[in-house]
Formats: C-alpha cells, sequence, structure tokens
C-alpha cells in the first residue's frame, strides 16, 4: 500500500457527502460508481458517513488481508448489514458471531469435505440435464429464456437435492419469489438506511413478511420431512441433524437447524446462480473465449455428461467463472465492525466505526490486474494466479469467515457450465444487458433473455 509516510494518527481522506446523510444519496444513485471513483480520488484507505455510520474503504489486498485474516477478531460482523441479514436467515452461519459461530462451523464443516461434494457431482449433472431437456423446447420454437431465472431456479433445485435430498422443484416459484422480493428490500433498506426491522403496517413490510413466512414455512416442512424418515442420507441436513458438540453433546435445535438450512438454500441458491448468470452473458460477448471453451470440453468430455473426475481436467472452464466472478462479484461489500482502534495503510480506524472491503473494487486494483475491465479468463490459470497476492481475489470473502461453500459453488458452476455449453449457445436476445443492479447479489439487469442455439460437439470415436 502506499501510503506509508502517513501519521499514524491522520485519519483517512474521503467524500464529505450531505451534512446529514451523508455519501448515501451518491449510494442510492450508484453504489458501483460510487466506489470507484472514491478508490480513484482518495487511494486504498478512504473514509465516508453513511448516514449516521462512520465507514472507511479497504481497497488494497494488505489492507483486505488484515481485516478478514491477520486481525479478524477485531472487525466483527456485528454491523448493519448482518443485522438486516439476520431478518431473514436468523442467526445462522452468515450472520452469527463469536463462540456460537464457531460452533456451527465445526459442526457443519465435515458435509462440505472434498469427497463429500464430489459425492454431489451426479445430482448436480441430473438437475441440469432436467433442465435442458426443459430447453429443447424453447430452442425448437425460437423463444428466448430469462437466463437469470433459469439459474436461479436451477441452483434452487440443486442446493435442496445436493444438500438436503429434498426437491423443491414443485416449490421452486413461490420461494424464488419469496428470494427476490427479500433481496429487493434488504439491499434497498440498506441504502436508504432504514433501520427498523419490518414490523410495521405498510405494504413493504407486510410483503417482507409474507416472502419470509414462505421460506421459513419451506424449510420446517424440509426438516418434519426428515425428521419423520429418520434416516441418514448422507446429505449436509443428516449431518446437521446428527452432529454433537464434542464438549457438551448436544444437537442443534429445530430453529438453529432451520436458519443453517435457510442460509445454506440462501448461500447456495442466489450467489451461483447470479455468478452463472454473468459468465453466460459474458460469454455471448467474447466468442474467442466461448470458443476456446467449447474446445477444452470437446476434448476432455467428448460429447458425454460431465463427471466428479472430469472437474479437474476443465482448467479454462473454471477460468471462465473466475474470471465472471472477478468481473462481476456476487456480493460487492462485506462489512465489519471496529472493536478496538486499529491503523490500516498508516490510518487511523478508529473503534465503533465500520470497515468496507469490496471484492468488486478490489478485483478491479490496477496494481494486481492489468486492463481490469476486460474479461480475460486466462488471468486464472495456474501460473497466473499463483504470483498474484491471495487477497487480490476473494469472490467468497476470506480467512476464517470464508464461505464454507464455496468449494460446493465452483464445482457446480463447472459442472453447470460443461452441461450447457455442450448442448447450447447462448445468444443475445431483445432486452439482453450487462449492466448490474444491486440485490443482495449482483444481477444482470433485464433478467438476461437469450436465445439458445444448439450446436454439436466434437465425440470421441
Amino acid at each position: 500500500m502506499t501510503t506509508a509516510t502517513a501519521p499514524v494518527s491522520r485519519l483517512a481522506p474521503g467524500p464529505k457527502g450531505h451534512l446529514l446523510m451523508g455519501v448515501l444519496p451518491q449510494v442510492q444513485r450508484d453504489l458501483l460508481g460510487f466506489l470507484k471513483t472514491t478508490v480513484r480520488e482518495y487511494g486504498d484507505v478512504s473514509s465516508y458517513r453513511l448516514g449516521p455510520v462512520k465507514s472507511h474503504l479497504i481497497a488494497h489486498p494488505d489492507g483486505v488481508r488484515h481485516v478478514l485474516q491477520d486481525h479478524v477478531k477485531n472487525y466483527t460482523k456485528d454491523h448493519l448489514s448482518y443485522r438486516m441479514g439476520s431478518w431473514i436467515a436468523g442467526n445462522g452461519l452468515l450472520t452469527s458471531r463469536g463462540d456460537f459461530w464457531l460452533r456451527q462451523r465445526r459442526l457443519a464443516q465435515p458435509a462440505f469435505h472434498r469427497q463429500r461434494i464430489a459425492g454431489m457431482a451426479a445430482r448436480m449433472v441430473r438437475t441440469t440435464g432436467e433442465m435442458l431437456e426443459r430447453w429443447d423446447t424453447a430452442a425448437a420454437q425460437g423463444t428466448p429464456v430469462g437466463i437469470t431465472a433459469e439459474m436461479m431456479r436451477l441452483s434452487l433445485s440443486i442446493v435442496g437435492d445436493a444438500l438436503f435430498g429434498t426437491s423443491v422443484e414443485d416449490q421452486a416459484a413461490q420461494v424464488g419469489a419469496a428470494f427476490n422480493e427479500l433481496s429487493r428490500q434488504i439491499a434497498e433498506r440498506f441504502r436508504s438506511m432504514r433501520l427498523l426491522p419490518p414490523i410495521l403496517p405498510t405494504r413493504e413490510d407486510r410483503a417482507f413478511r409474507a416472502a419470509r413466512s414462505t421460506l421459513r414455512a419451506t424449510v420446517q416442512g424440509i426438516i418434519t420431512q426428515r425428521r419423520q424418515r429418520d434416516e441418514d442420507t448422507g446429505d449436509l441436513l443428516s449431518m446437521l441433524m446428527a452432529a454433537r458438540d464434542e464438549d457438551t453433546g448436544t444437537g442443534m435445535t429445530d430453529t438453529q437447524l432451520g436458519d443453517e438450512v435457510l442460509t445454506m438454500l440462501l448461500a447456495g441458491h442466489e450467489t451461483t446462480a447470479t455468478a452463472l448468470g454473468w459468465t453466460w452473458g459474458l460469454l455471448a460477448k467474447h466468442p474467442e473465449a466461448e470458443a476456446r471453451l467449447h474446445a477444452e470440453l470437446d476434448e476432455v468430455l467428448g460429447g458425454r455428461p460431465p463427471t466428479a473426475e472430469d472437474v479437474p481436467k476443465l482448467g479454462y472452464t473454471r477460468q471462465v467463472v473466475e474470471e465472471a466472478m472477478r468481473l462481476y462479484p456476487p456480493g460487492v461489500i462485506f462489512s465489519r465492525t471496529v472493536q478496538e482502534e486499529d491503523v490500516i495503510g498508516g490510518f487511523r480506524i478508529p473503534k465503533g466505526s465500520a470497515v468496507d472491503v469490496s471484492p468488486y473494487v478490489t478485483h478491479r486494483h490496477p496494481d494486481f490486474w492489468e486492463e481490469p475491465e476486460a474479461f480475460r479468463p486466462e488471468r486464472f490459470a495456474p501460473e497466473a494466479a499463483a504470483k498474484r497476492h491471495r487477497f487480490a481475489y476473494f469472490p467468497f470473502s476470506g480467512g476464517p469467515r470464508q464461505c464454507i461453500g464455496n468449494g460446493f459453488a465452483m464445482m457446480e458452476s463447472q459442472l453447470v457450465l460443461a452441461m450447457v455449453a455442450q448442448r447450447y449457445r447462448l445468444r443475445e436476445a431483445p432486452g439482453f444487458s450487462l449492466q448490474p443492479e444491486s440485490h443482495l447479489s449482483l444481477r444482470p439487469q433485464g433478467g438476461l433473455p437469450m436465445y439458445l442455439e444448439r450446436r454439436s460437439p466434437a465425440t470421441r470415436s
């Protein structure tokens, strides 16, 4: 970081904003533009007010590592954004803190072991195949499909099947609509600093509560069904139900199980679907990358469905997904609250203030990414990635609080991309746009309408 000569007592510079609202008006108009402009004008450590909250934007990977890994105990999730998240997911892994979070993480971790994730590949492939059968009709009719909605439906089905051994296909439309409502409202409430929980008899609060009830009822149905079956199917829910704390011997209550299941549904559904949506949109704009992807799939698979054993061989397929998440990470900002005064990059970070680290910003840092706005999957070739700062790229956060399901998400993305790209090229339809809009994740505007163009992959003789 280029701030070594700054005196330790100095506070970070930044935009002043409105007397009462701070930079909220700029954030509401254009969050991504605000982030990029702030870093460009004020450097790797900047400060601003979001309403009453004094915040700092940390852009350099050294500072990101300081917050997420090296001094993680000083930067906690006792932050407004996570309190709002708890309105949806309760006290699950995403929002819980301290010893309780650590206990839950230890209970859930074995379910995400590499070998267990590999065992879920066949289910992912089967579910994607079912989607492709539906797509065949649209392709034959020349009808475009909404890729965002299709990826949401697919990822929800995969998470329900692979992690909980339960089909949620029948509830997909209701669950998807509920997620969309909650995602939209949380993003809007945070940008406008509407701090009161959704307890009022207003239209918005009633819609929030109704959507939350839909998700809770779905989750409770999954848990009740599993209790009645009383069998270990080897999936995440079975492991969570059977897990016992090594110190106390106690397991999770149904309430805690519900929070964890809902957290996994939310994280495993929204973020993967969003990443896949951007991937299809970017491939449509970059035919040379698409051609290289097809060549790898034809060489490795020869027209057959992928398996878990194929995943390590699909290196460029993974690079395509990683580059899409570099440009458009599902999570734009991870926020933390400062427990004790600290120093980052030579600037004083006061106790009680907030710190924001933004994958969207750091993934574009010119010291680590040449032509950062360009789509270049080869940036993630092993030899290039090995030379890069570990925290120049962190779409799944980092340190101890890194997303527990990142391995699951990456394997799912590779398998879905391989399955679909073997059968179809996706082409822009009227209304297609690669402009982002913020929900809980960073989605493309307009739902990505795309035509399905059948292709004939090479087959092995």
